[in-house]
């Protein structure tokens, strides 16, 4: 799935994948963060809690996004793909000032959702300036190529990592969550190798990479966020390597990058959050 073509009088909204397990009882920074920029007492969020099978998802959020400020919070609880057509619920989605996908297993996202009339509602608002966030398999159906699964380890390894289509939000990036609490630098080393166009984004947990409408990110959480680049990639072997052997991958850049750190994703170049915010009150 593409991005959709954002209109000469609209900027696209924000793009927030989180890497899972935001804090939810203390400063709940990125939750807060999502709740302002979606318009404060004037929000109005869409909850899809379809890629988790608690049954009090879509509820817990509902409490924390009013809890916040939001004048409305309201879960739509897809289950099925007949479920998809529902009147009612797409009109919560032509509503809304942002969308929030919860966690959970992000094959049920796509084969629920994927392809469906909500996953183009989704990609149209968003072009129109709604600001859609993810957290955990939410964040990983952003993108247009989406880690369904994969193997552990800090080795990128042929047949470690298997794609599938997500949403389309943006396809200058592929997104993996839980990054270093799961060592899955490997898996998303090798997601890049088969074709080096994207960037690659490891989200911490509690940590998530707020990306506006100039494809800048802004890292905001209380871990860090791995971007790996291979725009200047020399050399990958994944052509020529058998199922699970290694792949050799020359000319990698790497960066991590904490709160208030930024990433222009079009010029391809990170500043500290020293320089992030000196830049920030020149434009000011």
């Amino acid at each position: 799935m593409s991005p959709a073509r954002v209109a000469t009088e609209f900027a696209r909204g924000y793009i927030i994948p989180v890497g899972g397990a935001e804090d939810k009882v203390s400063a709940v920074e990125i939750l807060r963060k999502f709740t302002e920029l979606c318009g404060g007492p004037r929000a109005k969020i869409a909850i899809i809690p379809t890629a988790s099978v608690l049954p009090d998802t879509g509820s817990r959020y509902e409490q924390l996004f009013t809890g916040l400020g939001a004048s409305s919070a309201i879960a739509l609880p897809y289950a099925e793909r007949a479920d998809a057509p529902r009147a009612d619920w797409m009109a919560v989605l032509d509503e809304s000032t942002g969308i929030f996908l919860t966690g959970g297993n992000q094959l049920r996202l796509s084969t629920i959702l994927g392809g469906t009339a909500v996953a183009r509602a989704i990609r149209r608002a968003n072009a129109r300036g709604v600001h859609v966030a993810g957290t955990s398999a939410g964040a990983a159906i952003l993108c247009e190529h989406m880690i369904a699964f994969g193997k552990e380890g800090s080795t990128p390894r042929a047949g470690a990592a298997s794609l599938a289509p997500g949403f389309g939000m943006t396809n200058r990036v592929i997104i993996d969550q839980h990054f270093r609490q799961r060592d899955r630098l490997g898996r998303l080393l090798g997601s890049l190798a088969y074709n080096p166009f994207a960037i690659g984004l490891g989200l911490d947990e509690d940590t998530a990479a707020f990306i506006d409408p100039d494809d800048c990110i802004e890292v905001v959480g209380s871990g860090a966020i791995t971007i790996v680049d291979v725009s200047a990639l020399q050399h990958s072997s994944m052509a020529e390597v058998s199922e699970s052997e290694p792949i050799c991958m020359i000319g990698v850049q790497l960066h991590i990058l904490t709160q208030g750190s930024t990433y222009d994703m079009r010029a391809r170049t990170a500043r500290p959050p020293t320089q992030a915010q000196a830049q920030a009150q020149e434009k000011s």
